[in-house]
């Protein structure tokens, strides 16, 4: 049922795909990886995947047995309309819990839908998995859950607690929907063509907003600004969101928060605080 490294080339010649840099691809042709993806994603028989860039299909052919209905997003119209034809092939019994929805991950609403997607799995493409998952995040409240693989580096920004080293934007804006972790590495060697980067798995689950009062896009606008001179203290880093480095202060000190601390120090719970001072 899933693809081998011969039936990913095949379906690539087939199709007379040549994977681009420009859009990310680098297809996973490993059947023990996706077995493991699916398994650390611990989905149940009654949620419904969303999966963005499936590709040739290798992890749909994977999720499709673990789940109730998998919605698949694509971008590349030619891969688009084989995966369900290649669903058909491998899993006829299974090929009717697939949806495929042609259009950019990036600017899908709850409306292209044509069921709310409770769990994301997916192979992120490198230049743009942080922005995806935010989006995806921010439009669908549904999403409980997710499994992600992405370049290493980008899942430790994204998995990293307040004091860490590669602690930022990404990591205060992910902890703002869910709690995030690292969920294990992933070699080169599963992916054709071999990336020049490292992968990892990222797994987070959503939790409740920190507080109702506070503006989401108003507390991003926060953080970019905490983290846009990362060795400032917040009293100078936000001295220009603020107005001044008098009213930063005094909106900090509001906050219980240190005015001489770095962004990197403050959790979002700290953010939300400060965002929430008037």
């Amino acid at each position: 049922m899933l693809l081998g490294p011969a039936d990913v080339r095949r379906l690539a010649a087939e199709l007379d795909i040549r994977p681009t840099k420009k859009l990310g691809q680098n297809f996973v042709h490993d059947p023990n990886t996706v077995r493991r993806i699916v398994t650390v994603a611990e989905l149940t028989p009654d949620d419904v995947v969303l999966e963005v860039g499936p590709g040739l299909g290798s992890l749909t052919l994977a999720l499709l047995p673990a789940c109730r209905s998998l919605v698949a997003v694509e971008i590349d119209p030619v891969l688009a309309a084989r995966l369900p034809q290649t669903a058909l092939e491998r899993a006829p019994e299974l090929a009717d819990r697939l949806h495929v929805v042609l259009a950019d991950a990036m600017r899908v609403l709850a409306a292209d839908l044509p069921v709310a997607p409770t769990a994301l799995v997916a192979n992120l493409p490198y230049n743009v998995a942080v922005p995806v998952v935010l989006h995806l995040m921010a439009e669908l409240p549904s999403l409980t859950k997710g499994l992600v693989m992405v370049q290493a580096e980008v899942a430790d920004r994204m998995a990293a607690g307040p004091g860490s080293k590669v602690y930022g934007v990404p990591s205060v804006k992910l902890a703002w929907y869910a709690d995030a972790r690292r969920a294990g590495p992933v070699p080169r060697s599963v992916f054709w063509p071999v990336p020049n980067v490292d992968s990892a798995l990222v797994a987070f689950k959503r939790r409740p907003e920190l507080m109702s009062t506070v503006d989401r896009r108003a507390l991003f606008t926060l953080v970019d600004a905490a983290f846009a001179q990362r060795r400032k203290s917040m009293r100078a880093a936000l001295s220009g969101w603020a107005g001044s480095a008098v009213e930063a202060e005094r909106r900090l000190v509001a906050a219980g928060v240190d005015p001489g601390v770095r962004g990197e120090q403050l959790s979002v719970a700290d953010f939300a605080r400060i965002a929430a001072t008037v």
